[in-house]
């Protein structure tokens, strides 16, 4: 009679298996918590202990190291010496082990975990059958995850053994079984000793990708285990083509974004890895059209991320522009079907609830890894950082924080202009401040002006359409704002914002030639914050 050995601590179908098990003529061994469960549900099960002849000892840290069950799980079946050696002492064959072990993450993962707690949870024994089984694999059958189950009974029941290819799987799968359960134990370990040396890293396909940034590229999209909000790893699909590597990347930096944003109703339009057009509203219609109207023309095969539901008004708004796609927490059932009427656009159901705990960024270079902590923190803006004569009125503090916001999201050097709650010009990773000014300053113009740029600025503010002003949710004189996610280096920025028009400056301060920003803003009656926190992106 052929033996399995059953050992589980994930009990899910394990009932059901030994069962199917059973009706095939086999006998079952197995250790006190899983035989427990198993003669409850009325099967015969032989305890390990019979067999080795020893008691479980040392409050079970020792069940299953012993030779009659490490032998009779890796003596070869081809080699006689090894089938006499079993004889003479009295070991039979072992051919099925089903095993997977103490749940070190669960227990490690809970707040007020000690150490004499965690050392308990790290499996012995278990480990190491899974490792004799998996290295006698031609012989063995070893099964680790109980979606496997179903497999190893079909073909038992087919031709009364698992085929080599199977098992040959099944031993791949048991040694990633046990690397990730000691690549947990050694990341936990190490953090508590204080040894840095090692950086341990573990994800899960979560699908293959056609090509990567470009069509030469391979790629392909992985996982963390854990499940975490604002991540398109658990996106939903309501609709649209397989994303693609680009599509992830640009995503993800809209999602990223989007999190900052949790107040009002938000919406961003983004392409490359850049805002091109954002907005805050008192709905999530009113959101877009100012989105939408900061940069009508680079939204134009962009992809768009809404921190609400998305509405039937919005979705009428969205349905005219071609877009690669559409995300959002959910969507009410009338726009999901109109912007699903778009065969290709894709529409994602992104979880949005719940605070994003610091996580690694890591970037490859070459022959190594850069890893660090994400840039989640945005400082709040008060006026106790304003360092200029001129003060920020109300209005513009609430323009200077969505500013803010936004341009830590914009590839160094970044500037963004923004009024009315809506981003009006970015200027993104050009190689000097002055020009990244330029570029968002000119922008934001030609958002308030029109498609004609006015010549010869000089010391004049650019005439402003009434349009534009509504466009910018702006009564009035024009309060532009603008944010730079690093300090400037000399007054030139200072000097040609004040030519469009920006009344207030938000920036991280920190130049030794501060000084020149600061009178140069007072010269020129613009109000000034230093926030003390840089926020380059590269």
């Amino acid at each position: 009679m052929k033996r399995a050995l059953i050992s589980v601590s994930d009990k899910t179908g394990v009932v059901e298996f030994a069962r199917e098990l059973v009706s095939l003529g086999w006998e079952l061994l197995s250790t006190s918590g899983t035989m427990k469960m198993l003669k409850e549900a009325g099967l015969p099960v032989t305890s390990v202990s019979d067999v080795t002849g020893f008691p479980e000892i040392c409050d079970g840290r020792v069940k299953t190291l012993h030779p009659k069950i490490h032998g009779a799980l890796l003596a070869r079946r081809d080699i006689p010496d090894h089938m006499r050696q079993l004889e003479e002492n009295g070991i039979g064959t072992i051919d099925i082990v089903c095993v997977n072990l103490y749940p070190f993450r669960e227990t490690i993962a809970k707040p007020d975990v000690t150490m004499e707690d965690a050392i308990e949870h790290i499996d012995i024994g278990g480990p190491s059958m899974v490792r004799s089984a998996a290295k006698n694999w031609e012989s063995v059958t070893i099964v680790v995850n109980p979606e496997d189950y179903a497999t190893v009974i079909s073909e038992l029941k087919a031709d009364g053994q698992t085929s080599r290819e199977t098992r040959l799987q099944l031993s791949a799968k048991a040694y990633t079984h046990t690397a990730e359960y000691d690549m947990a134990i050694s990341t936990w370990m190490r953090a508590q000793a204080g040894l840095p040396e090692k950086l341990f890293l573990e994800y899960d396909i979560c699908q293959p990708l056609r090509y990567g940034e470009n069509p030469h590229q391979e790629a392909t999209f992985y996982k963390t285990a854990n499940k975490v909000p604002y991540s398109l790893a658990t996106a939903e699909q309501l609709n649209g083509k397989e994303l693609s590597y680009n599509n992830i990347q640009d995503a993800n930096a809209a999602l990223n974004i989007v999190r900052e944003f949790k107040d009002k109703p938000f919406a961003v339009g983004l392409k490359h890895m850049n805002p091109c057009g954002a907005g805050v509203g008192e709905t999530i219609a009113e959101a877009w059209t100012k989105a939408y109207e900061g940069d009508k023309t680079s939204i134009f095969g962009g992809i768009v991320a809404f921190n609400r539901e998305v509405d039937l008004k919005t979705a009428e708004m969205l349905k005219p522009i071609f877009l690669e796609i559409v995300m959002a927490p959910s969507f009410a059932p009338e726009a999901l079907e109109l912007l699903c009427s778009k065969k290709n656009l894709r529409v994602l159901k992104v979880d949005m609830e719940g605070e994003v705990k610091n996580q690694m960024a890591c970037v490859s270079v070459n022959g190594g890894l850069l890893v660090q902590n994400q840039d989640l923190d945005t400082c709040a803006l008060s006026l106790d950082q304003c360092v200029t004569k001129a003060k920020p009125t109300e209005t513009q503090m609430k323009d200077l924080e969505f500013t803010w916001k936004m341009v830590k999201h914009v590839k160094s050097n970044a500037i963004v202009v923004g009024c009315g709650g809506m981003l009006l010009g970015v200027g993104a990773g050009q190689m000097n401040r002055v020009g990244s000014a330029e570029i968002a300053l000119k922008q934001a113009s030609a958002t308030l002006t029109g498609p004609e740029q006015p010549s010869g600025l000089g010391d004049t503010q650019p005439q402003r359409s009434e349009d534009g002003l509504r466009r910018a949710g702006a009564a009035g004189r024009t309060q532009l704002v603008l944010a730079s996610d690093a300090f400037f280096p000399f007054d030139d920025c200072v000097t040609l914002a004040a030519q469009y028009g920006v009344k207030a400056i938000v920036q991280p301060g920190g130049s030794i030639r501060d000084e020149d920003s600061i009178k140069k803003c007072d010269e020129l009656g613009i109000a000034m914050l230093f926030t003390g926190e840089r926020h380059f992106k590269h």
